[in-house]
């Protein structure tokens, strides 16, 4: 089938390569960066690389049903499968997709790889991030955000040795947010050095149909809602079940309003917008904004912020009140800007936002430009001049437990020095 791209090493002094730097000695050839670096977090997360570690029991059937009916990526299948059938058929090789905390939720393949993935616990239901398996496709793919092939001894744990995966990231086109892995597995003998290109075109592929179903959904709103808001007075929008704003009166242009979790017809505060009643629309909501008097608006109401970066890949900020209260998921860019102001109380310049985020203070065009995003659904809890949390709202922090890094994949500057226990420069 050809041989896997590996850089300069020699396939043939994987073994060695792995045992020598896992060992502490000096091996006959550097792993490649990608790989060493995994192999690092591995050893950190504590799994053992000749039997890897006790890995949690997989979903429950009843789970497994509830994450593919919420999860995005079920309608995406058929496309999947069309763009990998080549591979999975007539290669022998399997197809794997899972959500963003790394849990199997859809598998195909031949009955043989099947089986022999069974006896690796690579089943629905199972979780396959670095923390629990070590270096492979689907964990190292959720750590570095991007797409990566791991091959046979490139794998932490020596009964994976047999394999070779390529693995893409699969994220929401509106937002960023991460959504799953797209997974090819087989053979390592005879992996096609092919299937991570074609893997991560297909993942770009799939990426693109969602956006176009949320313009096409979108679009049909609209239609629906245009005639309802010229009849309204005062400001009002339409915006989808997920918040994506199709129509505006009375207000300039809204590019998502973040709603409750569960959301209900009647009065609710929204960070963005302040207090609000929702109608229900076909596939949305009518929301009118109340027009508050003197200190009625989002800062009167928002008093306490979590910042929750317990968990590796998924982060919520959540902003309560007397009103109620209003979570969010945060994109991995975002998660380590309000990293950074909630270990800075006092604020930060753009220059050294932009220095805490990418190194180069010189960046603050796009700081003002992410800050903004963020202000548009934390109305009221983020202040300026400099960057900051609104003085009268609590910030908690929540990092993960046993001393584990926050954000692990982060290479931001303020993040790292966030780990270390230093203020950022």
């Amino acid at each position: 089938m050809g041989r896997v791209n590996l850089g300069t090493i020699d396939e043939s002094l994987l073994p060695a390569v792995r045992e020598a730097s896992l060992g502490g000695g000096p091996p006959p050839a550097p792993p490649r960066a990608v790989i060493g670096q995994s192999w690092h977090r591995a050893r950190l997360h504590g799994v053992d690389p000749d039997a890897g570690r006790a890995s949690p029991p997989p979903l429950p059937a009843e789970e497994v049903e509830h994450r593919r009916h919420t999860s995005r990526l079920g309608s995406l299948l058929p496309q999947l499968r069309e763009g990998l059938g080549a591979i999975v058929d007539v290669e022998r090789h399997l197809m794997a997709v899972t959500d963003a905390e790394g849990r199997v939720l859809w598998r195909d393949g031949a009955r043989g790889v099947l089986r022999s993935a069974d006896r690796l616990h690579f089943r629905v239901g199972a979780a396959w991030t670095e923390e629990q398996v070590g270096t492979n496709g689907i964990g190292t793919a959720l750590a570095l955000g991007r797409p990566v092939q791991v091959h046979a001894a490139e794998h932490f744990v020596r009964t994976h040795h047999s394999w070779t995966c390529a693995a893409a990231p699969l994220h929401d086109p509106r937002d960023g947010r991460l959504l799953g892995v797209l997974n090819v597995s087989g053979p390592a003998p005879a992996f096609n050095p092919a299937t991570l290109p074609l893997v991560t075109a297909v993942a770009k592929v799939a990426e693109a149909e969602l956006r176009l179903r949320h313009w096409e959904s979108v679009d049909r709103l609209r239609a629906v809602a245009a005639p309802m808001l010229s009849r309204v007075g005062g400001r009002a929008l339409a915006v989808d079940r997920e918040g994506w704003t199709a129509a505006v009166t009375g207000m300039g242009p809204v590019g998502r309003v973040a709603l409750p979790k569960e959301v209900q017809a009647g009065r609710v505060w929204l960070p963005s917008l302040g207090p609000c009643s929702l109608e229900p629309l076909p596939d949305g909501w009518l929301v009118r904004v109340e027009e508050a008097g003197p200190g009625g608006g989002a800062e009167a109401v928002a008093h306490r912020v979590v910042l929750d970066l317990r968990l590796p890949r998924s982060w919520t900020v959540t902003v309560s009140g007397p009103a109620g209260e209003w979570s969010r998921e945060l994109s991995p860019r975002h998660a380590e800007l309000l990293y950074v102001l909630a270990r800075h109380p006092a604020g930060r310049t753009a220059a050294e936002l932009a220095a805490d985020l990418f190194g180069d203070a010189s960046r603050t065009v796009t700081v003002r430009a992410e800050i903004s995003r963020m202000r548009r659904t934390l109305a009221g809890v983020l202040g300026h001049r400099p960057y900051r949390f609104a003085d009268s709202v609590e910030v908690l922090l929540l990092t993960p437990p046993g001393g584990t890094d926050p954000l692990p994949a982060s290479t931001a500057p303020g993040v790292l020095a966030g780990r270390r226990g230093l203020p950022s420069g």
